[in-house]
């Protein structure tokens, strides 16, 4: 296995965090769109997001029956649909093309240009000093960030519990703070995927990479519901750390990612 050399952290950035922000924001709100009639718990509490919404699906989706607000109307597209719609692309999970490798990601659809935020690392986000030993037993899901915070990726066992604990622990009524969703097979955030991502080979160069993002406090909290990350400890005051995957080239349709496990910071 590859090491990824950082020399100092403020250089483990391949695009801006404005980018990234704006990336998911891009995509967050075209999920929000599309699955309008199940926020009418939410909009009914935020009249002046409510209207800017309706003039988006005026504008972008010119769909007449979701302007009602039925909520036991169908999504009009696949998370996946929407992503590709939005950004031009869609991945998925499947058969790694590495022996051994069990399952990894793929550019099921489109074209991913350089630069692109391509996925997600989701999972519960833990502090240097918080406890993560039982979780981490068999587990190799567990991603460190350079200030030594750890990211549990893990969907099932123990790890599961937790995510689940955390985000319903955090729910403010409608408002999930949250994505539960990637520890199911029916994804809201079709980026949600990045914890399957394998390892560069020296047949299979890295084609992606990581790159650590905090969540800004204004970020709407209408959207929150597709983050697939929740800090484990309800008491810290900070923002929330995600990991996003970024493409270093052009990835075309068919193409598994690939990056680097490790990280040396000197």
């Amino acid at each position: 296995r590859t090491l990824r050399y950082v020399p100092e952290s403020s250089q483990d950035k391949i695009i801006s965090d404005e980018n990234v922000f704006e990336t998911l924001l891009k995509v967050f709100k075209a999920l929000f769109i599309n699955d309008f009639n199940r926020q009418t718990h939410i909009l009914a509490l935020l009249p002046e997001i409510k209207c800017k919404y309706l003039e988006l699906l005026t504008i972008e989706q010119k769909q007449s029956e979701v302007n009602s607000c039925d909520h036991q109307t169908q999504p009009v597209f696949s998370p996946e649909e929407v992503l590709f719609n939005t950004l031009g692309f869609a991945i998925g999970r499947d058969r790694s093309s590495l022996e051994s490798a069990g399952t990894g990601v793929f550019v099921t659809k489109g074209f991913v240009p350089k630069g692109t935020v391509v996925s997600m690392y989701p999972g519960t986000v833990y502090r240097k000093h918080e406890p993560i030993f039982f979780q981490s037993l068999g587990n190799p899901f567990i991603f460190r960030c350079i200030d030594g915070v750890f990211i549990d990726g893990n969907d099932k066992g123990l790890s599961r519990s937790v995510f689940r604990s955390c985000s319903r622990r955090d729910q403010l009524g409608p408002f999930q703070m949250s994505d539960e969703s990637w520890l199911t097979a029916a994804l809201q955030n079709p980026l949600a995927i990045g914890q399957y991502v394998n390892n560069c080979s020296h047949e299979k160069a890295a084609n992606v990479c990581y790159q650590e993002f905090d969540v800004p406090g204004y970020f709407p909290v209408e959207l929150k519901q597709y983050l697939p990350n929740i800090i484990y400890s309800h008491d810290i005051e900070s923002h929330l750390r995600c990991v996003v995957l970024v493409a270093l080239r052009d990835i075309k349709q068919g193409e598994e990612l690939f990056s680097n496990y490790y990280t040396v910071v000197n």
